[in-house]
């Protein structure tokens, strides 16, 4: 069977703040990002990147904006020996102001449609898939897609945690903690 992880991209894998990244200049890799990707992709993972991105709804940025950056996270990743299968990402809002994308889609997080569109364009069976995530907007997108889910404490995750009520299956530090969890099995962190 194959073995499936979505992460989050903002808080998980790169910086957040600032929030609405979208210029290279603002791309940051949280530390040990690389490296827990690098191991999933050595333990047989397929890696997928589902990311909310409202800016392109809110005017602040546009769809290629989403292409560059991601390209360039992409790029950084393989220099240090990580690779990322697919990125999906929702550029609507329904408060949007740019009216192509102002709608209640079924892509956007905290719905499950990004990692079912995943599944079935890259031809994917969710069971015993992982998300890992820094919002509860996350969990409940992996939970409703039947993932088992980790929040993470970088980006958002904190304040979260403590702010928000919401269940995850696991919680991690980070990232890199997360995965070393998840490739050992049984040595889950419960944090904070």
């Amino acid at each position: 069977m194959m073995k499936i992880i979505f992460l989050d991209r903002d808080g998980v894998i790169t910086a957040d703040p600032p929030h609405y990244a979208h210029r290279i200049d603002q791309l940051s890799l949280i530390p040990g990002s690389a490296e827990a990707i690098r191991l999933l992709n050595e333990n047989g993972f397929t890696v997928i990147v589902i990311t909310n991105q409202s800016g392109v709804a809110k005017g602040m940025y546009k769809e290629e904006d989403i292409c560059i950056f991601n390209t360039e996270m992409q790029n950084r990743l393989i220099k240090m020996g990580a690779h990322i299968d697919a990125i999906y990402y929702c550029p609507h809002h329904p408060e949007g102001i740019t009216p192509e994308y102002r709608k209640d889609c079924d892509c956007r997080k905290p719905k499950p449609g990004m990692l079912l569109k995943a599944c079935d364009d890259m031809k994917l069976n969710l069971k015993g898939s992982y998300l890992v995530g820094d919002k509860w907007s996350d969990i409940k997108a992996g939970r409703s897609a039947g993932c088992t889910t980790i929040l993470v404490m970088t980006g958002h995750g904190m304040d979260e945690y403590t702010n928000i009520k919401g269940t995850a299956h696991y919680y991690a530090d980070d990232l890199l903690s997360a995965v070393k969890n998840i490739i050992i099995p049984g040595v889950h962190e419960n944090l904070p």
